[in-house]
């Protein structure tokens, strides 16, 4: 049975479904299937490996997999990785059913579209985002590229490796990672590093003008500067905290909050409330 997982799913298989999942994760996707033309496509590519020579079960392998499939491709890859796992186990004579496959495949897709949404455009994109911005404060190209190799560095080797380990250990890769409570951990870790990031850039780039100034006789009181020795940014804090009580508790969307806060900006410039 060792030489048969080694003919059947050897190092140069997974590297090509992995490139092939990478490079065309998204290109394939439609409203009716989401990425599950991608799925039939990766495996394609490694039909030949699985079933040398054998046209029939290569059309089987394929048409197993023309429906509905759709996850967050990076962090998620461990489930495409699990699917070829599953599928070359099947392809050396084990008792693998194509119902498991497909069962395994739907549980697995929506947990992990949650986690790497939380973990990518909901946290690590935000903090490289805004560490590029710190580096490009007059449009420099050093932002872009520090983001740029920040991303790829951290996500080639974090899929590799997940996909890898999926392809390896089939449905036990992501049941162990599910059930072991790392991910929660992760998750708690990178929100709190991601809040304290987006704080910061909150407080460095986003300004909040009073203008208000108390005159009487001789004496003139700058409403600003009160502010200002109280606590540096405190409107832009007190802002912050509206826009979290609205967005949170009140359930407003982002284009009712973008027209809010124009609504406020006119309104504090036309009675000089705000300044520029």
């Amino acid at each position: 049975m060792a030489e048969a997982t080694e003919t059947k799913l050897s190092k140069k298989t997974i590297n090509k479904a992995y490139w092939d999942w990478m490079f065309f994760n998204l290109s394939l996707q439609n409203f009716e299937r989401m990425q599950g033309p991608m799925i039939v496509r990766m495996l394609g590519k490694v039909a030949d490996d699985l079933y040398p020579g054998d046209k029939e079960a290569q059309k089987e392998l394929l048409a197993r997999h023309a429906n509905f499939f759709n996850t967050e491709p990076y962090l998620g890859c461990l489930v495409p990785g699990v699917i070829l796992g599953m599928e070359a186990s099947k392809a050396e004579g084990n008792d693998v059913p194509p119902e498991l496959i497909d069962s395994i495949k739907t549980a697995l897709m929506g947990p992990f579209a949650g986690i790497g949404d939380s973990l990518l455009p909901g946290t690590i994109i935000p903090i490289l985002l805004s560490i590029a911005l710190g580096l490009s404060p007059n449009g420099e190209l050093l932002g872009p590229i520090f983001y740029v190799v920040a991303f790829l560095a951290i996500m080639l080797p974090l899929t590799r490796f997940l996909f890898t380990y999926g392809a390896r250990a089939g449905a036990n890769a992501a049941a162990s990672l599910l059930e072991s409570g790392v991910k929660d951990k992760v998750v708690a870790v990178a929100q709190t590093v991601g809040l304290i990031v987006v704080g910061a850039v909150t407080a460095s780039y986003t300004k909040v003008n009073i203008g208000l100034v108390f005159t009487s006789g001789d004496l003139t009181i700058d409403i600003a500067s009160i502010f200002s020795s109280l606590m540096p940014s405190l409107p832009v804090l007190l802002m912050a905290f509206l826009a979290y009580y609205l967005m949170v508790h009140k359930k407003w969307s982002s284009n009712r909050m973008i027209l809010f806060f124009l609504i406020v900006a006119i309104v504090g410039y036309a009675t000089h409330i705000l300044t520029v």
